[in-house]
């Protein structure tokens, strides 16, 4: 399998991963890299939303960025990214 990973933030898919961040955010910037590095194995799409262009997110999210949510809108980290809490949430779906 090769990795797929596509950063889209000009709309909401609803079957791509998403992560909450801010733009001057260098832990949002941590994280969009981790996912840049991903083995092979792995086939990941996300996109970046910036949370400061919807005061609900702001809400949802402000303290906890960056937040990696799945298709499903589970939270499945957040601050850093944790490959262990990606592997554990896929193995659930596989």
């Amino acid at each position: 399998m090769t990795i797929s990973i596509k950063n889209d933030s000009a709309a909401l898919q609803p079957e791509k991963f998403i992560v909450y961040g801010r733009a001057d955010c260098h832990l949002c910037q941590q994280m969009i890299l981790a996912l840049e590095k991903l083995p092979e194995q792995v086939s990941l799409d996300y996109q970046v939303i910036d949370i400061d262009t919807d005061p609900e997110l702001v809400t949802l999210y402000g303290e906890k960025i960056p937040v990696l949510v799945s298709p499903t809108k589970e939270v499945i980290c957040y601050h850093f990214f944790k490959f262990s809490a990606l592997d554990d949430y896929l193995g659930k779906i596989r």
